[in-house]
């Protein structure tokens, strides 16, 4: 089975002309409705990670803290 030449291209469609940048990010950023429950879930989700953390190495993190700040506040941790 053959297939014609001029079914493998595409034929060549005249579009409008395109519209500055400026005006077709404003068109954009006014119909973006946004993914609200995507936001939620990686809220959530880092807020689990921190407080994981937290729970495991809750010691740890507060003498990095204080000892990354001692040369700051004279040593007065």
């Amino acid at each position: 089975m053959s297939i014609h030449r001029s079914r493998l291209h595409r034929r060549a469609v005249h579009r409008a002309p395109r519209r500055p940048l400026t005006a077709r990010l404003l068109t954009r950023l006014a119909s973006e409705q946004g993914d609200v429950p995507g936001w939620v879930l990686i809220t959530l989700m880092t807020a689990g990670i921190v407080v994981a953390l937290w729970a495991v190495a809750s010691d740890q993190i507060v003498q990095i803290f204080e000892n990354a700040m001692a040369p700051f506040l004279g040593g007065s941790l």
